[in-house]
C-alpha cells in the first residue's frame, strides 16, 4: 500500500473511531421495555409527551411523542416549588438567611395575628399550621385579586391557625409563597426577577420563568412554565449536589438538606391523591427514604402532569414533560416508569 493510502486508511479509521464515541449513551443500555410503557400510555399521559433520562453527564434515553419536543414550554405548577426551595438555599449559602429563622423577622404583619414561631423550614416544608383552602379553582380566582405577592402573603398572615407550626403537614401554596416573599425583602427584588438571576441565568434555563402573564402576583408555589431541556438541567444540578458543568450553584450541604425528610405518616393531614402514601422533604415528596433520615429519592410533580424525579442512590434524574391534569392513576403509571429504570440500570439502594 502507497503512503498516501495509508493516511487515507488512517484517517478513515480516527473519524470511524471518533464516530462511535459520539453515540449515545443510552446505546449501552436496552430501554425497550420503558419505550414500550411510554407508547402504551401516551394517550393516558395526555398525548403530547417528551421524557429524558440522564445521569449526572450523559443522556441515556429520550423519547418524545406528539407535538411536545425538548423546547417546548408549558405551565408546570407544582414543580415550581422545588425550584423556589433551590432559591431559598442560594439565599441560606449566601449567609442572607437561615431555614430556622421566624419568618416575623422578615414580614412584621404575621406578628400582628400571633404568628411569630412559623419558621422558613416550616415553610418549605407545608408545615405552618396556617388554613388553606382545598378548592384549587377558588384559590385560582382569589389571587387575581392581588397586586404583588406582598398583597397576596400579607393576607395570609390573617388567616386562622390549623394547628402548631411544624406539627401537621398540608399540601399548599401557602408555605412556598411565603418564603418567595422573603427572598424579595430580603433582596429588595421582585421573585421572578431575583430567581432569573441567581438560578435560571446560572443554569442557562433561557426558556423557564415565573412571570405572570394571566394577571395576578408571581406565585413561587406553582406559577412556573419551563421546558424539559430546562428542568433536566436543573434536575442534573441536584444529582451532582449542587454543580453545574463545573459551577457550584448550590452548596452540597445545601442540597442534602433539600433531602432530609421533614414529615412522619401521621403528621400528613392533607396531600394530593398523587402524593398520597409519601413523606416530604423540603419543596419536594420523598419516592424512596434512605438511611439517618434522608431521601434516596425525591419529585416534585405539578398539576398539568409533569413528573420530574432524581435519584440519588442510583445516580440519574428523568422528567416526564407533559400538560393534562394528573390523575390517580397517572401515579402509578410514573412508579411503574421509575422500576422499569432500576431494573434496566441493575442498581439498588440499601
Amino acid at each position: 500500500m502507497s503512503y498516501k493510502g495509508k493516511r487515507a486508511c488512517l484517517k478513515s479509521s480516527l473519524a470511524l473511531a471518533f464516530l462511535l464515541m459520539l453515540q449515545p449513551v443510552f446505546s449501552q443500555y436496552n430501554f425497550s421495555n420503558l419505550d414500550q410503557i411510554l407508547t402504551k400510555d401516551q394517550k393516558a399521559l395526555g398525548n403530547n409527551v417528551v421524557f429524558l433520562l440522564w445521569n449526572k453527564d450523559s443522556l441515556l434515553f429520550q423519547k418524545q411523542m406528539g407535538d411536545f419536543n425538548t423546547r417546548t414550554q408549558a405551565p408546570i405548577a407544582s414543580c415550581s416549588k422545588w425550584l423556589t426551595t433551590a432559591l431559598v438555599m442560594i439565599f441560606v449559602d449566601e449567609g442572607k438567611i437561615s431555614l430556622d429563622d421566624p419568618i416575623v423577622k422578615y414580614l412584621p404583619e404575621f406578628g400582628k395575628y400571633f404568628k411569630n414561631y412559623i419558621t422558613i423550614r416550616e415553610c418549605l416544608s407545608h408545615t405552618t399550621g396556617i388554613r388553606s383552602d382545598k378548592n384549587i379553582l377558588k384559590k385560582i380566582m382569589e389571587r387575581k385579586k392581588f397586586n404583588s405577592l406582598e398583597e397576596e402573603v400579607n393576607s395570609f398572615a390573617a388567616h386562622d391557625i390549623q394547628a402548631n407550626p411544624g406539627t401537621e403537614f398540608r399540601y399548599s401554596e401557602i408555605g412556598l409563597n411565603i418564603a418567595g416573599r422573603i427572598l424579595e425583602v430580603v433582596s429588595k427584588r421582585r421573585f421572578d426577577l431575583l430567581i432569573k438571576q441567581k438560578l435560571f441565568n446560572p443554569l442557562t434555563m433561557r426558556r423557564t420563568s415565573f412571570t405572570s402573564l394571566t394577571g395576578g402576583p408571581v406565585n413561587p408555589s406553582g406559577g412556573a412554565v419551563s421546558t424539559p431541556e430546562d428542568y433536566m438541567k436543573f434536575l442534573v444540578m441536584l444529582l451532582n449536589k449542587g454543580e453545574y458543568k463545573g459551577k457550584q450553584i448550590l452548596s452540597k450541604s445545601s442540597v442534602e438538606q433539600m433531602m432530609q425528610i421533614t414529615t412522619k405518616p401521621d403528621m400528613i393531614k392533607y396531600a394530593p391523591k398523587s402524593a398520597e402514601g409519601f413523606n416530604y422533604a423540603l419543596g419536594s415528596w420523598v419516592l424512596e427514604e434512605g438511611k439517618k433520615g434522608k431521601a434516596n429519592a425525591l419529585t416534585s410533580p405539578g398539576l398539568f402532569g409533569t413528573w420530574p424525579v432524581v435519584d440519588f442512590c442510583r445516580g440519574y434524574a428523568y422528567i416526564i414533560f407533559v400538560k393534562n391534569l394528573l390523575t390517580e392513576d397517572r401515579a402509578e403509571t410514573n412508579l411503574e416508569i421509575k422500576k422499569t429504570i432500576d431494573d434496566q440500570l441493575h442498581s439498588s439502594c440499601n
